[in-house]
């Protein structure tokens, strides 16, 4: 089986090493109602009402959502409207804190007997994709065809990055206990734990805690870029085509993020709701890069100040890798449940956008085999029909096209408006 392409990068994980540090409690937090793929909840609460760490405080009856939940205890001191960094407007939940992290009545263990109870309990416990993507987690379980084999995501490829990492080293078990769960109550034969090989600890520990147990194996993936994207990891691990139009699920298959896994083991053995992330905090504007883990809705702000972060020199502040991460473009904005990573940048490097001269370089990297050249001339002409040819939809804005252009063309960030160009069923 041959492996898909992509781009070797530098893999620049100064953090590894560093163990995850707890960010103090906050005074003040602002949990949005809308942070996964899907409906935004309402809030359960008003101002002036008292809560408590792990208390539910939005939720919707729309099924393609995830409720949410306060990572403290205080005071609620307004509820208001609030523009997410993807431009959408929901609601937010404004909490001054009260230092006593008081937990809520409502943390308790999920009792949970049948496939039924269980995918109940992942979506009360708030679980979407910790990846990046937030699908909810509980869909995600749910697929209308069998399947034989759960992939566990553990790539971690962009750079940077390492709050998954360090979820492989301090909580192993939890990994396994996770991976066994969901293997158990979905009635799963076969789990592969996909990890790439630039991280030797954590792939020796897992063959050595999965020896026995023929139905885990743990999967070695070359260190190239996406080797994490969704379609890549099911094709390098297990062979099967997922295409244009499909699910994973169709092709017997479910991937799910080794954070996702082992946040679920955790829930159900106390109860208490994904009110945490753990967040890579790194750049050159970062006095000390670290590991933070903060309560959903702390902003950005003062995690960056924790980090040492030189505020006044800080030019550019992403959410997540460089390849693809998003620009934050307010350092008050809180930490959400797909928040793995802030980049604090005061320098880079910008060079002019020239003409393509046909190189065939993003052709030679596209995992996909897509044509980024083709496509960005039927994007600027509006050519939807050769857009379809070129199978744009098939994108998933790794960027490793834009990486290699040496005339410095926005070729991902075309793809992407190519995509919204095609009416969608």
């Amino acid at each position: 089986m041959k492996k898909l392409k992509g781009i070797k990068l530098k893999h620049r994980k100064n953090t590894e090493n560093c163990a995850t540090v707890d960010f103090p409690i906050p005074k003040k937090v602002r949990i949005p109602m809308s942070m996964n793929m899907g409906a935004a909840c309402q809030p359960l609460v008003k101002v002036g009402d008292e809560v408590k760490v792990g208390q539910k405080i939005g939720d919707t009856d729309v099924p393609f959502s995830v409720p949410v939940h306060s990572g403290v205890s205080g005071k609620v001191t307004a509820v208001s409207d609030y523009r997410t960094a993807m431009g959408a407007v929901c609601k937010i939940v404004e909490i001054e804190t009260d230092g006593q992290q008081t937990v809520s009545e409502e943390v308790r263990p999920p009792e949970v007997n049948d496939k039924e109870s269980f995918l109940k309990a992942v979506r009360e416990s708030g679980a979407c994709g910790l990846g990046g993507a937030g699908f909810p987690t509980h869909i995600k379980l749910n697929p209308k065809t069998p399947i034989d084999t759960l992939i566990i995501n553990g790539a971690e490829c962009e750079p940077y990055i390492t709050a998954d990492y360090r979820e492989m080293i301090e909580c192993p078990d939890d990994v396994i206990g996770g991976v066994n769960l969901i293997k158990d109550m979905l009635g799963i034969k076969n789990a592969k734990l996909a990890i790439e090989a630039n991280k030797p600890e954590a792939i020796k520990n897992f063959e050595e805690m999965a020896k026995n147990d023929d139905t885990i194996d743990i999967i070695t993936l070359p260190s190239v870029y996406p080797q994490g994207a969704e379609k890549i990891i099911i094709y390098n691990s297990t062979g099967v085509v997922v295409k244009e139009g499909e699910l994973p699920a169709d092709g017997g298959v479910i991937v799910i993020n080794i954070s996702t896994v082992a946040f679920l083991y955790r829930y159900m053995q106390d109860g208490m709701p994904l009110v945490k992330r753990r967040i890579t905090v790194d750049g050159n504007a970062v006095g000390e890069p670290k590991n933070v883990s903060a309560v959903i809705g702390t902003p950005f702000r003062e995690i960056l100040e924790f980090c040492k972060t030189d505020m006044d020199a800080m030019i550019k502040l992403i959410g997540g890798g460089p390849m693809m991460g998003m620009s934050i473009p307010d350092v008050e904005m809180p930490v959400v449940k797909t928040s793995n990573a802030l980049l604090a940048i005061k320098s880079y490097d910008v060079s002019k956008t020239t003409s393509c001269i046909r190189c065939g370089r993003c052709v030679r990297v596209c995992p996909m085999e897509l044509v980024p050249a083709d496509i960005d001339r039927a994007y600027r002409i509006r050519n939807i029909d050769e857009l379809k040819k070129l199978n744009v939809l098939l994108c998933m804005n790794c960027g490793s096209c834009t990486y290699v252009c040496p005339a410095n063309r926005k070729l991902a960030e075309t793809n992407q408006l190519a995509k919204a160009l095609i009416p969608r069923k």
